[in-house]
C-alpha cells in the first residue's frame, strides 16, 4: 500500500466574498490571529506526515508563492538584531527545497478541475485535498487521523460534519451507512442538493483522502460540466462510489468556514481562544464588548 504523501491546496480562487481585502490579496493570506489561512492548511498537511506539497494557483497569487520562500532581507536584519523568535516565525517552518510546486490554474472551473490540473503530479498515488479557507479546531490533526484510517481501509475518505438543515444546499451531502470503527462508508453523495432532497445532514467539508483513480472520473467532468457551470469533484466523487469503497470520517473538532465574513471573524476568535498567550485578554475583551453592546 502506498503512503500519502502528496496534498493539494487549492488557491485559485478570487474571494469575492471579502473584496474589497481581496482585490489585491488571495483570501488564503488572511490572518487568522498571526498566521494566514494557508498556512494553517500547510502545517496541519505537514503534521499528517505529508511530504509533496501542490498548491494550484490562479492570476494575482505570487504573494502565496513568496509566503513559503526566504525573505532573505527580513531574515538577514531579523538575524542581526538577536530576534531569534521572530527569525523562527520567518523561515523555521518553511518546506525544504522541491518539496512545493505551483501549478497555474488557467479557468475558474471549480473544485474538480483544481484537483485535475495537478494530475501529472499525483502520477498513481493516493493523495489529500485541504481547503484552506475550512479552518479545523481540534485535539488531534484531522488530516493525520484521515491518513491512519486510509492506513486500514486503503480507501478514499473524506472529512464530514453536520450542517444546519437551512444550509444544506450550500455544501456537498453524503448518504451513509451507521458509524462504525469511527468510519462510515458511503453510498452515495449528492453535490448542493435543493431542499428537502438531502440524503442526510452530513456535509463534506475541506479535507480529502483521494486514490488516482478519481482523475479518470474528472476527465469525464471535463465535458459534462454541473452545478454552477464548473467541475464538481463531488460529481466525480459520487461516480467513484459506485464501483469503489469510499468512506466518510466525522469531525470531532470545530470548523470554522472562513469563506464567510461571520466564520472568519469566529476562527479569529476562537483560535485566539486556543492560544495560552492570548486567552485571558481575549475573554476579557470579549466580555467588555458585551457589556458595551
Amino acid at each position: 500500500m502506498q503512503k500519502v504523501r502528496k496534498a493539494i491546496f487549492p488557491v485559485g480562487g478570487l474571494g469575492t466574498r471579502f473584496l474589497p481585502a481581496t482585490k489585491a490579496m488571495p483570501k488564503e493570506m488572511l490572518p487568522v490571529v498571526d498566521k494566514p489561512l494557508i498556512q494553517y492548511a500547510f502545517e496541519e498537511a505537514r503534521a499528517a506526515g505529508i511530504e509533496q506539497f501542490i498548491f494550484i494557483t490562479g492570476r494575482n497569487k505570487n504573494v502565496l508563492n513568496n509566503h513559503f520562500d526566504h525573505s532573505y532581507e527580513l531574515q538577514k536584519l531579523l538575524s542581526e538584531k538577536e530576534k531569534k523568535d521572530l527569525l523562527a516565525l520567518t523561515r523555521d517552518w518553511l518546506p525544504e527545497a522541491g518539496q512545493i510546486a505551483f501549478i497555474r490554474q488557467q479557468e475558474a472551473l471549480g473544485l474538480g478541475h483544481a484537483v485535475w490540473c495537478a494530475r501529472h503530479f499525483i502520477g498513481d498515488e493516493p493523495f489529500a485535498v485541504l481547503l484552506a479557507d475550512e479552518m479545523i479546531l481540534s485535539p488531534k490533526p484531522f488530516l493525520k487521523e484521515m491518513v491512519e484510517a486510509y492506513g486500514k481501509k486503503k480507501a478514499s475518505i473524506v472529512g464530514v460534519a453536520e450542517v444546519a438543515k437551512e444550509k444544506i444546499n450550500q455544501y456537498g451531502i453524503i448518504d451513509a451507512e451507521k458509524e462504525q470503527d469511527g468510519l462510515m462508508k458511503i453510498k452515495g453523495m449528492v453535490e448542493k442538493p435543493a431542499p428537502g432532497q438531502a440524503p442526510s445532514n452530513l456535509s463534506i467539508i475541506g479535507r480529502y483522502i483521494l486514490e488516482p483513480e478519481i482523475i479518470p472520473y474528472l476527465d469525464k467532468m471535463l465535458h459534462v460540466k454541473s452545478s454552477g457551470g464548473e467541475i464538481q469533484l463531488t460529481d466525480a466523487m459520487a461516480e467513484m462510489v459506485k464501483k469503489k469503497p469510499f468512506y466518510a470520517m466525522k469531525l470531532k473538532g470545530k470548523r470554522y468556514d472562513c469563506g464567510s465574513r461571520k466564520g472568519f471573524l469566529e476562527a479569529n476568535i476562537a483560535f485566539a481562544l486556543a492560544r495560552a498567550d492570548m486567552k485571558n485578554d481575549v475573554r476579557e475583551m470579549i466580555m467588555e464588548f458585551a457589556a458595551e453592546f
